[in-house]
């Protein structure tokens, strides 16, 4: 008999319908999802610490490089407008919470108000990251790159602020054309070329006595290197190579170009899935309105992509965190 017993209770546990944590195919599915993407981003971040602990010495400060705000020109603002994209972001994770609680009570009206300011959070959150993307890639200074690959910057002497290039160098006539394909060799294009050349920067810089350089490299304190009058002039004239604007894969104005390589990628792959979950919120949206759902008498899809809603939402917390604030 207890053998008989033991195998019924076997055949109830193995012969399936079962609910493991009493989750439904969908949710499980969802779930395996964001374990495996985390695991994906977690690899991300760990690389982004592996280069930031190398270029330790040399790696640009954040509070340097996001500090602009849209409509606000001549004021550094650091990371405020950042901190107001992670604060829309936080808000539509809650706006996605009542959403799911509205359809557990099959209220229709609430889950469509609620879904659709977590889409407008969501928009404007992509938008924002767009708009610091192309500020990110225009720049606002402009700096010298010398022939190992560091970055000069220039400061005035009294405030200790940055100056821009364009505020002091000098535009001699002609210098040459771009290069095309069409004007040289026929397979090869050249990016577009810097409003000024270094003879031109150093020109300007030896008619400005109140300028200064200041390095890359971090000393004791954690401030970057700011060299004297003289250092200033002789690190231009011996190393000077080229005139970097803003940011790209190659160069940085801010400093290590693998600070721009990893905030594109790192930053760029979030936006992506920011980007996918608003697709399927308006996707789910529309389903909503239509009564796909109260036809189901179950609003679990809701559930579901608010499941991956708050994913992307703490990968943000922890992208702000070692990007922008460590």
């Amino acid at each position: 008999m207890g053998t008989t017993a033991s195998t019924t209770s076997n055949e109830k546990i193995w012969n399936g319908g079962n609910k493991p944590l009493n989750a439904s195919y969908g949710k499980m599915m969802m779930w395996f999802f964001i374990v495996s993407d985390a695991l994906t981003f977690s690899g991300f971040i760990v690389s982004y610490g592996f280069a930031r602990f190398k270029f330790a010495d040399s790696w640009p400060i954040a509070d340097e490089v996001f500090t602009h705000v849209p409509f606000i020109h001549g004021q550094e603002l650091p990371m405020i407008y950042v901190a107001f994209m992670t604060f829309v972001l936080i808000m539509s994770s809650v706006t996605m919470v009542m959403a799911v609680d509205a359809g557990h009570k099959m209220e229709k009206s609430k889950v469509t108000f609620y879904m659709f300011l977590t889409i407008i959070g969501g928009i404007i959150f992509v938008g924002s990251q767009a708009w610091e993307w192309a500020t990110f890639i225009k720049g606002d200074y402009g700096a010298v790159k010398t022939k190992g690959g560091n970055i000069l910057q220039f400061l005035d002497a009294e405030t200790s602020k940055r100056v821009s290039v364009e505020d002091f160098a000098f535009e001699f006539s002609s210098v040459r054309n771009q290069h095309h394909s069409y004007n040289g060799i026929w397979y090869d294009n050249e990016g577009s070329l810097p409003t000024y050349n270094i003879d031109e920067v150093i020109a300007g810089f030896e008619a400005n006595p109140n300028i200064l350089v200041r390095k890359q490299i971090l000393d004791e304190n954690g401030h970057k290197t700011i060299l004297s009058r003289e250092e200033s002039l002789n690190v231009l004239k011996e190393t000077g190579v080229s005139i970097v604007n803003g940011a790209n894969l190659y160069e940085n104005e801010y400093g290590v170009p693998l600070f721009a390589n990893f905030f594109f990628f790192i930053t760029g792959f979030h936006g992506f899935h920011v980007f996918s979950g608003i697709v399927l919120n308006i996707i789910i949206f529309f389903n909503v309105i239509i009564g796909t759902y109260e036809k189901r008498k179950s609003y679990e899809m809701v559930e579901k992509v608010g499941l991956y809603w708050h994913f992307v939402d703490l990968v943000w917390v922890f992208v702000f965190t070692f990007f922008y604030l460590v």
